[in-house]
């Protein structure tokens, strides 16, 4: 069996004279914040009331500052400060944990490195989305071994073209979308060699801050003066389609405060206009749900694991094809905002899936493409 890795961020404020912010009073914070009263957030937590508020009158001594605002039949309210730290805690877990998960898998083959031989391992690149983690999860519980990296889609299916791994995921919006982005992608793939397995579907879609007040109703909103845009970096399936929908709707990208401001998943992105420093961001409406914004759908994705045939023979992606059509996946992901797993574990050849990579555009048919990145 496996030795499981599980890497966490952690952070702290340590003030001038000495004094340090304690973790667990984040932690607290953050459950007031979901639970709405400070007792249910110590039930949740484990802890006695008396301690809690000791944990907060010590943050209180080191700001200098109200935490937390007590009203009689009201429960627990955070003050501005509170929220701008449950704030933080949500960032930066959700711009690190991708890359810490990737890191943990990674440290865990070490690992079995030095304590046996190695098995065989089912080696996954993907971007990091709420399906895949719960496939990671469930191949976890199965245990199936995994080395997952989480990458932009671009270099995921790059790296199966280059034999760097056995299964890719990317998605492929349905719809108007769905050629012009099969072309981005035809150099990597092969008709003849490559099939695609089903995950998911999504909704992408504008998350915008509660009660929309930019008034944001369509992406050329995004183009008005006073709207702040946080955007995902290039080379992700999220860029790609903002990118082919601006080009369609005849958005001028340049006009769009923040359009070169990135962040490298959904979860940032959703944090990143929860905290207030943009107006709108572009992704999947999971994220948007669980950071309570608003969210303007805009467009359905497949989500896709591509495979070379050869390899849907192999026991490891045998066992992913099992997980993949195990009701219990379909479940996790169902419950997911946004995700629908009718289809998953459906193998397909990729022209079949994708029929616009049978044929190419007629000559003179300009494809709008967003620059490739330089790494």
């Amino acid at each position: 069996m496996r030795h499981a890795v599980t890497i966490k961020p952690q952070w702290t404020i340590r003030h001038p004279t000495g004094g340090t912010l304690v973790p667990r009073l984040v932690d607290l914070l953050v459950q007031v914040h979901e639970d709405g009263s400070l007792l249910s957030a110590c039930q949740h937590a484990g802890t006695s009331y008396r301690h809690a508020w000791g944990l907060v009158r010590q943050g209180e001594a080191l700001f200098g500052a109200p935490l937390l605002r007590m009203e009689r039949g009201k429960g627990s309210t955070l003050t501005p400060l509170a929220e701008k730290l449950v704030w933080a805690d949500r960032r930066i877990a959700a711009r690190l944990s991708p890359m810490l998960d990737s890191l943990a898998s990674e440290l865990e083959v070490e690992i079995e490195k030095v304590l046996s031989a190695v098995p065989a391992l089912l080696r996954i690149q993907a971007n990091h989305g709420f399906a895949v983690e719960k496939l990671h999860e469930l191949l976890t519980k199965a245990q199936v071994p995994v080395d997952l990296k989480y990458v932009g889609s671009q270099e995921a299916v790059v790296a199966l073209h280059a034999g760097e791994c056995d299964v890719s995921g990317f998605p492929v919006p349905i719809g108007n979308y769905e050629q012009p982005v099969v072309e981005y992608y035809r150099r990597w793939l092969d008709r003849r060699e490559h099939c695609v397995i089903h995950v998911a579907t999504r909704r992408q879609g504008l998350m915008l801050a509660p009660g929309n007040p930019k008034r944001i109703y369509s992406l050329k909103d995004l183009a008005r003066p006073g709207v702040r845009y946080i955007n995902r970096q290039q080379g992700s399936g999220t860029r790609l389609l903002l990118d082919l929908m601006l080009a369609h709707e005849a958005v001028d990208r340049s006009r769009i405060t923040g359009y070169t401001q990135c962040e490298y998943t959904h979860a940032a992105v959703a944090a990143y206009v929860a905290s207030g420093m943009a107006d709108a961001g572009l992704g999947v409406e999971t994220p948007a749900r669980r950071f309570r914004l608003e969210f303007l759908p805009l467009q359905t994705e497949n989500y896709f694991l591509l495979c070379r045939r050869p390899a849907l023979e192999s026991p490891l992606v045998q066992d992913l094809l099992r997980v993949l059509r195990d009701p219990a996946f379909s479940k996790a992901v169902n419950e997911l905002p946004g995700y629908d797993a009718a289809r998953a574990g459906e193998v397909k050849a990729v022209d079949a899936e994708l029929p616009g990579l049978k044929h190419r555009p007629r000559a003179g048919k300009r494809i709008d493409k967003p620059a490739h990145p330089k790494t």
